[in-house]
């Protein structure tokens, strides 16, 4: 499951860009954009501020969901659905960025969505 805190090859993902304020596309639409991001090996993640369409709430998404990064076109598209993210366990503070038990939830979830592993 280690493989859903990881950038796939051929993603598009650089280590050296900052996706902060890239928009980000679901597979059924847009979700937000990415407001943090983490590259720490591991624990490679997306912090996505989702507007008013879940009442601010922001959301932690995996390395591992991401299939593209356009960099010409700032976004960012993931695997998941608007209604799966939407699902996904509530993210409220940063603290939640490097706690293994919600880290260990979240990673849970979006592997249970049958995302493939980072190759």
């Amino acid at each position: 499951m280690s493989s859903i805190w990881a950038y796939a090859q051929g993603s598009g993902y650089t280590p050296e860009q900052s996706l902060v304020g890239f928009a980000v596309q679901a597979a059924d639409g847009a979700i937000g954009q990415v407001d943090r991001q983490q590259d720490q090996p591991g624990i490679q993640h997306l912090v996505v501020d989702n507007g008013v369409w879940l009442f601010g709430r922001s959301v932690l998404i995996p390395a591992g969901a991401v299939t593209r990064i356009d960099t010409g076109a700032q976004t960012v598209t993931v695997a998941s659905t608007w209604e799966e993210i939407k699902a996904a366990p509530q993210f409220v503070t940063d603290s939640e960025t490097t706690d293994p038990t919600y880290l260990a939830a979240v990673g849970t979830y979006f592997f249970s969505l049958g995302l493939t592993p980072a190759s």
